[in-house]
């Protein structure tokens, strides 16, 4: 089987987890390589996601690198044998590579947690709204471009919106709702799919007000995906260059602190529809 030329986000944190597994056993790609009578590189292949793993060596690594905790080793091994192609490789070429990361990662999630300061999770937003942001990008965008970006967003919603889904909990500053992305009428059509989302029974939707008096992480847009066990969590921050996918566990530790704090500052569902409900009157 030939290299991976673009392996995806998820392939790489394959690699990257076992990288960390041989770092913290202190054995050197020469020594992994041995195990399976590979050359040096292959292993460093893997390591890069550039090479594809069976989960019988995932386990063969993980053994020989006194690796512990079997729930991790078999979720890890799973990861790598996965072979779905998934609704987004449609949009390959179409929209940024990140997006498609984003996509990929929220599909395999067993539960999501997002904050939002300057526009509300792009899951939640309506065709106008997307639009809007999408025709405030630069460069500007062509207008295949920008539909393509619209209509990949609109997939994200359908399926994270599904009947079934997995928990879906967002916290959105009162900043993001009080911008007017596409207009008055735009804005106030999303405050609507807002409301309508909050009452579905897996969706969770908090407001943090303008007179909260601080909290953690207060400028970052963050989403918190839930890995098959905590290990395997995910971060991802908005960036300039694209999506950032943070998987150190200080960080994922980090993240999940961040998020406890900012609900405990931001009101409670009903006080959050309710307060939609007014910033709708207003704006």
């Amino acid at each position: 089987m030939p290299p991976r030329t673009t392996p995806s986000a998820r392939q790489e944190r394959v690699g990257i987890e076992l990288r960390k597994m041989r770092d913290c056993a202190g054995r050197t790609t020469a020594e992994a390589a041995a195990l399976f009578g590979f050359a040096r590189t292959k292993i460093t292949q893997i390591e890069k996601g550039q090479y594809p793993i069976s989960a019988e060596r995932v386990r063969m690594l993980a053994c020989d690198f006194e690796e512990a905790d079997a729930a991790y080793v078999e979720a890890l091994g799973s990861m790598a044998e996965e072979r779905h192609r998934g609704w987004w490789e449609d949009y390959r070429g179409s929209v940024p590579v990140g997006f498609l990361d984003i996509a990929e990662m929220e599909y395999f999630a067993k539960g999501m947690r997002t904050y939002q300061v300057s526009h509300v999770p792009g899951v939640m937003q309506t065709e106008e709204y997307g639009r809007a942001i999408f025709k405030n990008v630069y460069p500007p965008l062509s207008p295949r471009l920008l539909e393509a970006r619209v209509e990949h967003r609109v997939q994200r919603s359908a399926f994270l919106m599904r009947e079934g889904a997995e928990p879906y909990s967002a916290l959105v500053h009162e900043a993001a709702l009080r911008m007017l992305f596409g207009g008055r009428d735009a804005a106030r059509q999303q405050m609507d799919r807002l409301l309508e989302y909050s009452e579905l029974p897996h969706v969770t939707l908090r407001v943090i007000t303008f007179s909260t008096n601080g909290f953690l992480g207060a400028g970052q847009g963050i989403i918190h995906a839930n890995g098959p066990v905590l290990r395997l969590d995910t971060v991802q921050l908005d960036a300039v260059g694209g999506p950032a996918f943070l998987h150190e566990q200080k960080h994922l530790e980090n993240y999940r602190y961040i998020i406890d704090k900012m609900t405990e500052r931001s009101l409670t569902e009903s006080q959050s529809r309710d307060a939609i409900r007014l910033i709708k009157k207003e704006i």
